[in-house]
């Protein structure tokens, strides 16, 4: 694969209810903050995309809500073209844009505002709707019976996933933009409702607003425009079947694919040993122990274990979600592309929580009913 680089990223702050902003007003602050941080001018992208759904837009071709506010209108118009799914799909295919040979720089834009959307309506029309959708099913109810199969699989004791959340909730008190800052102990986790059991209310990723962006370049683009380049080395984008019924919801092999892909594309014998820092898309806690053995980083059945032993870990070896992960923020369609510019973040020595000698790191982006279709990233900085 050619040399890719992310030379500017922005975020905005997240926030359970934007109601003072419209979509563009979030799309033209992360846009600006980008371009920004890239020291360019919209002048020097060659395309835009934006990463929506018209269904949590709560419209048809969602992009038209922020087009213009991205630049698309600039001279005589950018191309422009949306991908609906998670932040890091719009990565992707912006990346693949570029590969093709008909662009050198693509802007990437995502943006959310679940303030002004129903999570439990929206993903409810996920289901089958003779037999499913009728009882209420969601993406909650579906993370359930997720987590309900890996903990019977495994046995996992419920503190380890609740430890996920005291982890990452203490990592963003730091983390300007995050949602959610506080202190918490195992025991205020395990002692919090259970709307889906047996995921607990404070082991939920909130529902936020806000938007983010990240510009994808060429080496010799990069180096023209003085950048300072955070490289891709590997990539991968893997899905499963959409029905639960039809998926052993206590394993991802669709993660574990794209995974073992993104390595292979790396160079990546041992994940343990050669990142050094990971940013996971984790939509409720025991998400972040499966994933992290999906990804490699334990053996199955042992990511409590792991997990456990970074709660307060943010040197040596393999920190996991340093900036507070999506338990601490969590606009779905921007989570995952979060994900990627906490990982350039650390890779600069820019970020929050920042990982000594970080080198290496892992972005992880997920979309669909627990965990359907699964993105991850491997950047480096040198």
């Amino acid at each position: 694969m050619d040399k890719i680089a992310v030379i500017g990223v922005a975020q905005t702050p997240f926030s359970p209810n934007k109601s003072g902003e419209t979509y563009a007003d979030l799309a033209y602050e992360a846009t600006t903050k980008a371009l920004e941080d890239a020291g360019l001018a919209i002048a020097d992208i060659g395309n835009i995309i934006t990463t929506s759904n018209d269904f949590w837009d709560g419209r048809t071709i969602s992009s038209m809500a922020v087009g213009d506010s991205a630049g698309a209108a600039y001279g005589e118009g950018k191309n422009i073209s949306t991908v609906e799914g998670d932040g890091t799909l719009g990565a992707f295919y912006g990346m693949t844009r570029i590969l093709s040979g008909s662009y050198e720089s693509t802007l990437v834009l995502a943006h959310s505002k679940l303030s002004e959307g129903n999570n439990h309506l929206i993903t409810n029309a996920f289901f089958d709707p003779t037999y499913e959708r009728a009882i209420g099913m969601d993406s909650l109810t579906a993370s359930a019976l997720q987590a309900q199969s890996y903990y019977n699989r495994y046995k996992i004791p419920p503190r380890q996933s609740a430890l996920a959340v005291v982890k990452n909730r203490a990592n963003a008190i730091r983390n300007p933009n995050a949602h959610l800052q506080e202190e918490l102990t195992i025991e205020d986790v395990l002692r919090s409702p259970q709307p889906a059991p047996p995921i607990h209310e404070m082991e939920i990723a909130p529902e936020s607003d806000g938007a983010a962006a990240l510009i994808l370049t060429t080496e010799s683009f990069a180096k023209k425009h003085g950048a300072k380049p955070v490289w891709i080395e590997g990539v991968s984008f893997c899905a499963e079947g959409h029905r639960l019924g039809e998926r052993r919801l206590w394993e991802s092999p669709a993660l574990r694919q794209a995974a073992q892909k993104a390595y292979k594309m790396a160079g990546i014998d041992n994940p343990r040993k050669d990142i050094d820092v990971a940013e996971i898309y984790e939509a409720c806690s025991y998400q972040e122990l499966l994933w992290s053995e999906e990804l490699g980083f334990c053996a199955q059945g042992q990511g409590g274990a792991f997990i456990e032993s970074r709660a307060t870990q943010l040197k040596g070896e393999l920190p996991i979600n340093p900036s507070g992960g999506c338990l601490s923020a969590h606009a779905i369609i921007v989570a995952g592309l979060v994900r990627i510019i906490e990982a350039v973040l650390q890779l600069r020595g820019e970020a929050v929580n920042q990982v000594e000698d970080a080198k290496r790191a892992l972005a992880h982006g997920q979309y669909g009913l627990a965990g359907q279709s699964h993105c991850v990233w491997i950047l480096g900085k040198n």
